[in-house]
């Protein structure tokens, strides 16, 4: 009788609309029991509205091993109080791990939101295999959601993996793939590239195939209905690489991220015809402990890479930081933000450039916790998005996904603002 009252009551709990404090509980795995919480997104909608969403994993594991469903928060104040969870039908899973069958789960979002219109967009893993297991003939899919009111009410998915992203690597002097993941978190949207109706998206991924694994940059002028990969499918930006993420920088290139062994792996994409997708790949860096980069000490994990306007308050030049968050360590613990300032095209010239003389970093959490992503608030906040062993250890699958409202001068130590002037 305790046990089921205290189910009951804990489900009720996470129905209540919340405050935020230093911290706030988005979503709650309490006991290793529950069924648990997994994997970050985050975006803010043109009304201001910040939406977060969640795996939540029936499976008690990774997507591709059986049901898992999305789960949704909204804020209409940035993310000073949420209201509650809502599930859209069209995101629930049902686990039939027939071949073929992409309805099973859907997991790993990668959200945006259109800065000038209500339109929001989410691209997720669909179906079945496990990524690990996945073969030429039998993989899993890549899905994609459309909101037309900034992620209140979401339509029905659209399997779009074949045709963006199987075929076309078949075809290509890489070679065919086993298996596509979306790079979770946040999809970029181009502050300076414009084409069409939308400025330029970017989302990142990571094949599987007989050559390892490899990450790849998709790009789309029309929010999401086409992809095409930026720089072509014959050469892989970072061959080896795992989970990634991309952010433009203040130049318009754009720049790959790829989690590593105790820290990144960093690339830049130079465009020699803009409007057209044209240019040409670097050689990949790593950032790590030796060349004072982002550390992660004895971990591979997600995050977030993003590049915002900011002021220097010793002497008021305006310039560029470049954020990564990473778990600090040891393992999959201390989640925080490195920063790096970009003050002059030198600072990031080169992937070499890039990954080295970092600062920071800035501690979030003290605790256990692993993948993060963020988004830039209306308020010149950033909303910090993360998983963190909370109530429970994560042997149960998951983490409660915590909320944290930072400022520029918070992760910087009062070193700058946020802004332009």
């Amino acid at each position: 009788m305790k046990t089921t009252y205290f189910r009951i009551w804990s489900l009720l709990m996470l129905l209540l609309p919340v405050t935020a404090k230093a911290q706030t509980e988005i979503f709650r795995t309490r006991t290793t029991a529950d069924i648990p919480y997994r994997i970050p997104a985050i975006a803010t909608a043109k009304d201001g509205s910040v939406v977060a969403v969640a795996d939540y994993r029936f499976c008690r594991s990774d997507i591709g091993a059986g049901r898992i469903d999305f789960h949704f928060r909204r804020s209409a104040d940035n993310g000073q109080s949420w209201g509650n969870i809502y599930i859209p039908v069209t995101m629930q899973g049902d686990g039939d791990l027939t071949p073929g069958h992409q309805e099973a789960g859907y997991g790993d979002a990668a959200l945006v939101a259109d800065r000038k219109s209500p339109r929001m967009l989410l691209l997720c893993c669909s179906g079945g295999p496990l990524f690990g297991y996945s073969t030429t003939e039998h993989h899993q899919g890549m899905a994609r959601f459309r909101s037309e009111d900034g992620g209140v009410t979401w339509g029905e998915p659209e399997y779009i993996g074949e045709q963006t992203v199987y075929q076309r690597l078949a075809k290509s002097k890489y070679g065919p793939i086993k298996g596509w993941f979306v790079g979770s978190g946040r999809i970029m949207q181009s502050r300076s590239v414009k084409t069409g109706k939308y400025y330029r998206l970017y989302c990142a991924g990571m094949s599987r195939g007989d050559k390892g694994n490899a990450n790849w940059v998709l790009y789309s002028d029309d929010f999401g209905q086409t992809w095409n990969f930026l720089g072509g499918a014959d050469t892989p930006p970072i061959p080896g690489g795992d989970e990634a993420k991309c952010e433009e920088l203040p130049d318009g290139r754009v720049l790959l991220s790829s989690r590593a062994w105790g820290g990144r792996f960093y690339n830049i994409f130079t465009y020699s015809n803009k409007k057209k997708g044209k240019g040409h790949w670097g050689e990949h860096a790593f950032s790590g402990k030796d060349n004072g980069g982002v550390a992660a000490e004895k971990n591979s994990c997600n995050g977030e890479v993003m590049v915002v306007p900011v002021v220097r308050k010793s002497d008021g030049k305006k310039m560029h930081l470049l954020l990564q968050s990473v778990p600090l360590g040891p393992g999959r613990t201390r989640v925080g933000i490195y920063y790096k300032e970009l003050a002059a095209p030198a600072d990031y010239a080169t992937p070499q450039a890039v990954a080295a003389g970092w600062g920071g970093p800035f501690q979030v959490t003290e605790k256990p916790s692993a993948y993060s992503t963020m988004t830039l608030q209306h308020d010149g906040s950033l909303g910090f998005f993360y998983e963190e062993e909370t109530h429970c250890a994560a042997s149960g699958g998951g983490y409660t996904m915590m909320y944290r409202r930072l400022s520029v001068d918070d992760i910087t130590e009062d070193r700058y603002r946020y802004g332009t002037k």
